[in-house]
């Protein structure tokens, strides 16, 4: 076994956070770091201030060579840094109330119904945050986990995103309704657009899985299902072009207040 073998085996138990942008904005949330690897010659650009701000979070770096650094890589653009991080930690779905309850605002919250690619879960999770949703409801099984890949296409959003993985999602979608919220569900077969709906108020949007859209089950247990309008040939979307469309319709509808 090589170093660099010895090194992937000790470090497999954590997650890791690959990319500039995604390890600073790693560094800025204050959450755990065990360490930052970054690749011998690597002193330009914004690794000066990754350095910088580990020495003032007391976070360990180590210096290895590139063939090291690529083998340890989950991602092809990790951009000669990855940072170690303790497993993510999931929240509960009373935690993602309680986030709105401080802010102030009516629960704004995103169910995801089987998103199983990692790279529409971090795209998902970027509009989210920016879009000042609560936080993010997925399933324990059937469903992308939060990992490197996620973080570096949320370039870090992740770090300041709540998400909550359940056993159920349709016992999870009544809880949400005795609590107040309407379900929205998408579904290409309703007869309402979008954005002739009210979105305003406590609301959890449910996107599907990027083949099947959401399932059955919980389809029926939406309060009211809508579309968007297709022109064109295709008649699907990616499923984090979804999300962003009816996110960004409901914080119009919303007045722009959430975050």
């Amino acid at each position: 076994m090589t170093p660099a073998q010895k090194t992937s085996k000790e470090e497999m138990y954590n997650d890791q956070v690959e990319g500039r942008n995604a390890v600073i904005e790693l560094l800025e949330s204050g959450k755990d770091i065990n360490k930052i690897f970054i690749a011998k010659g690597e002193r330009h650009g914004s690794i000066h201030k990754i350095i910088s701000m580990a020495k003032e979070n007391r976070v360990i770096i180590v210096e290895k060579e590139k063939r090291q650094m690529e083998e340890m890589a989950q991602t092809q653009n990790y951009q000669g840094v990855i940072a170690m991080v303790p497993p993510y930690e999931y929240v509960e779905v009373e935690d993602i109330l309680q986030e709105a309850k401080e802010r102030g605002e009516e629960p704004f919250i995103l169910i995801l119904d089987g998103i199983e690619d990692p790279h529409n879960l971090g795209s998902i999770i970027r509009t989210a945050e920016t879009a000042g949703v609560h936080g993010i409801i997925i399933p324990k099984r059937r469903s992308a986990m939060v990992n490197s890949t996620v973080n570096k296409v949320s370039a870090g959003a992740v770090q300041h995103m709540k998400v909550a993985r359940v056993t159920n999602i349709t016992d999870t979608i009544d809880f949400l309704k005795k609590e107040g919220l309407w379900i929205c569900g998408t579904d290409i077969n309703t007869q309402t657009y979008y954005y002739d709906q009210d979105l305003t108020g406590a609301i959890g949007i449910v996107i599907g899985n990027e083949g099947n859209g959401i399932s059955q089950k919980v389809k029926k247990n939406c309060d009211f299902l809508v579309k968007i309008p297709m022109k064109g040939k295709v008649t699907s979307l990616n499923a984090s072009v979804s999300t962003g469309i009816i996110v960004y319709e409901a914080v119009k509808q919303r007045g722009g207040k959430n975050k």
